[in-house]
């Protein structure tokens, strides 16, 4: 039986083909370069963790499969503004539809609003889609190991790092941080959800770092209260990719401040 993961990757690929063929590489291409040079996601998480704070990554997604609808019609350009003015270092803005909500309309708009870098959170198949990333203002892009075979993984990784863009390899056990390792990822994050299944559980995130305590490494999924904070700190961790949690707390601008300044004793 097909995972949830499985089928988004399933309707991924005709995705890339109908953009195909509605805007040619080539087309795409000068679009791309012609944009303004990216913002440095890597920079921005390293000089907030350095400063003692945590750097967060708040993400903007209206719904989820494995959570549903969390915020139907939300706006990504006011809780975009929310998330840069309460302190996150960065935003990850969802651009896949069927499963998630987001369009590269929400990622243009947000760019065009705020001055901290910018995730395109999607499901990476293909090196259109990293040239479409940059042509809509992305910095930074995921590959998720759970979804690549070493060998694609490479060249979208390359295809990112020929337009200046960041990335973000996740993965979610032992073996796809060796994977990482192996690609020479300079950013890797730990996915505490395992996209398969879709359970949650932070013992991912310390079982990873506590085997590798040389790594700096961004802890993904799960994270809801400045305790969930205070417990990875304890795991070397000091950025985080935070997005459901946020998309339903009234009081957004407040609740970003506190998990930044979420500092152990």
């Amino acid at each position: 039986m097909k995972t949830a993961l499985d089928k988004i990757i399933d309707y991924k690929y005709d995705e890339v083909a109908v953009s195909k063929k509605r805007q040619s590489f080539e087309t795409l291409h000068e679009r791309a370069i012609s944009t303004p040079a990216p913002r440095s996601f890597y920079r921005a998480l390293s000089t907030t963790a350095e400063a003692g704070k945590n750097a967060l990554i708040c993400e903007v997604k209206r719904k989820s499969p494995s959570a549903g609808d969390i915020l139907a019609g939300a706006d990504p350009i006011e809780i975009a503004r929310e998330y840069e003015r309460s302190g996150a270092s960065c935003l990850s803005i969802l651009t896949d539809f069927p499963s998630f909500g987001g369009t590269l309309r929400d990622l243009e708009g947000v760019k065009a609003n705020v001055s901290i870098p910018i995730l395109r959170k999607d499901f990476m198949v293909d090196p259109y889609q990293i040239v479409e990333a940059r042509a809509h203002g992305a910095d930074c892009i995921l590959l998720i190991l759970s979804a690549l075979e070493d060998g694609l993984a490479s060249e979208l990784q390359s295809c990112a790092q020929s337009y200046d863009l960041d990335v973000l390899t996740e993965v979610h056990d032992e073996i796809e941080l060796e994977r990482a390792l192996k690609l020479n990822a300079k950013l890797i994050g730990v996915n505490n959800r395992n996209l398969k299944e879709m359970k949650t559980d932070l013992a991912v995130s310390e079982r990873l770092a506590a085997a590798h305590p040389d790594l700096t490494l961004v802890s993904e999924s799960g994270i809801k209260a400045p305790s969930d904070i205070l417990r990875l700190r304890k795991f070397g961790f000091s950025r985080f990719l935070i997005g459901e949690s946020l998309m339903k707390e009234t009081n957004r601008e407040s609740a970003v401040q506190s998990l930044v300044n979420s500092i152990d004793d």
